[in-house]
């Protein structure tokens, strides 16, 4: 899920191998020579842009990202799988392009998804006051709206970096937390802000959505995910996680962050960490600290999904061209109030992001040692995903250059055009 500590400061991305398949066939068929010619033609740059990412994928391994899955799906042919990891990650695994990976705040899409679904139904209102499903659990309650949950707008702070919870988000309090017990520790936004007034990004949002789901429809989330989307959609290697467990049989990404002296530097602009706060987990070459085995269970609602790239891609694609929602919700979904920190837009649940290429929609997604960017054009045809085993890693300079520049690389990619290098600059 997202831990939005400043400008997207995000809590995941994961993933990382050696591989590289283009979508272009082996075989050129033309009626004419110039046919032949621009179909060679349009081989040799599709070749030539997927080396360029591959290099860009790999600088961005060097540089901090450690392990990267960048995933780039046109619609057409065989999908772009590129996976490069630093080489000292590989003595703790050799990452594959399908490993399983925990997708964060990315898990807030399928949330909205449910409540847009039983919206759609008539069991839920997007304009219900959250005092009505849950009374009491919510400071000022009677004046947030389900909508103001779901975009982001109900003045609600975010409880992630609260003392109460920081030592469950690093792995040092062995904790379970029922989303009531979290609701109760939200802090209020600082400065404050009432119901509707502006957007500020809170998980505590999303843990409100999540009870008021399980009470609308009396099942679990967990089972609302399955009989709703990863069953339907044949999402096999997806479940919403209740524990620190990864499933056995089926390979993940080895996640990292900074040790205590890096995080501390990290997060100065935002947070004053106390000496010696940092995660919890085997320490690993360069000041790096393995956090595969931290409980994500916490962020439930807003972030315990674990998935792969491409069935997250899968049920991107099927929700963006139609599949999931009805029309009227879909048009709610993509009804966006500004969020410049996240590059454009937030809706119902999905990000608009304007890259240098074009528009692109989805999700960002963060949890210790994971962080994920995952975006289909505007009708859910194309698709790319962007895995990285680290989420505060990336945080630092030279990583997050690094990082931008893959994101940015691989979306052109995805829409089919010209690579940032290629494109006129943006304006500031």
């Amino acid at each position: 899920m997202s831990a939005h500590t400043s400008s997207r400061h995000r809590i995941l991305r994961g993933a990382l191998t050696v591989g590289l398949a283009t979508g272009m066939s082996g075989v050129l068929i033309g009626c004419s020579d110039s046919g032949s010619s621009a179909a060679k033609t349009s081989a040799e740059q599709s070749t030539s842009a997927d080396g360029r990412l591959a290099d860009l994928a790999q600088k961005a391994a060097d540089g901090g990202s450690l392990g990267v899955i960048v995933r780039v799906d046109r619609g057409k042919g065989s999908p772009v799988e590129i996976v490069r990891q630093a080489a000292w990650t590989k003595d703790d695994h050799r990452i594959a392009a399908d490993d399983q990976f925990r997708v964060g705040s990315n898990t807030k899409t399928v949330t909205a998804t449910l409540v847009l679904q039983q919206v759609a139904a008539g069991r839920i209102g997007l304009d219900d006051p959250v005092e009505k499903w849950l009374p009491g659990l919510v400071k000022g309650g009677e004046g947030i709206t389900v909508r103001m949950l779901l975009n982001h707008t109900s003045g609600l702070g975010d409880f992630l970096l609260t003392p109460e919870f920081l030592p469950s988000l690093t792995g040092r309090e062995q904790r379970t937390w029922r989303p009531e017990d979290l609701l109760a520790i939200t802090p209020e936004q600082d400065p404050p802000s009432g119901p509707g007034e502006k957007y500020s990004y809170s998980n505590a949002n999303y843990v409100a959505l999540g009870l008021i789901l399980e009470k609308a429809t009396g099942n679990s989330l967990a089972k609302l995910i399955e009989r709703k989307i990863t069953k339907p959609l044949g999402m096999k290697d997806s479940f919403l996680a209740t524990n620190a467990d990864w499933p056995t049989g089926k390979q993940h990404v080895t996640g990292y962050e900074p040790d205590a002296e890096r995080l501390k530097d990290i997060l100065s602009p935002t947070v004053d960490l106390p000496e010696g706060v940092g995660f919890a987990g085997p320490e690993r070459p360069d000041n790096n600290i393995d956090t595969a085995s931290i409980d994500p269970s916490w962020s439930w609602a807003a972030g315990a999904m674990v998935s792969t790239a491409q069935d997250w891609q899968r049920f991107l694609t099927a929700l963006m061209s139609g599949e999931l929602l009805p029309e009227a919700q879909m048009k709610q979904m993509r009804t966006t109030v500004a969020a410049p920190e996240e590059g454009g837009g937030y809706g119902l649940g999905l990000m608009k992001v304007n890259t240098p290429c074009g528009t692109v929609w989805g999700h960002t997604g963060g949890l210790p040692g994971y962080s994920s960017e995952i975006y289909t054009d505007a009708s859910g045809h194309r698709s790319v995903a962007v895995l990285t085993s680290t989420n505060f890693g990336i945080k630092e300079k030279t990583a997050a250059t690094a990082d931008k520049a893959l994101v940015e690389a691989a979306s052109c990619q995805m829409l089919g055009k010209p690579l940032p290098s290629e494109s006129p600059r943006r304006a500031k």
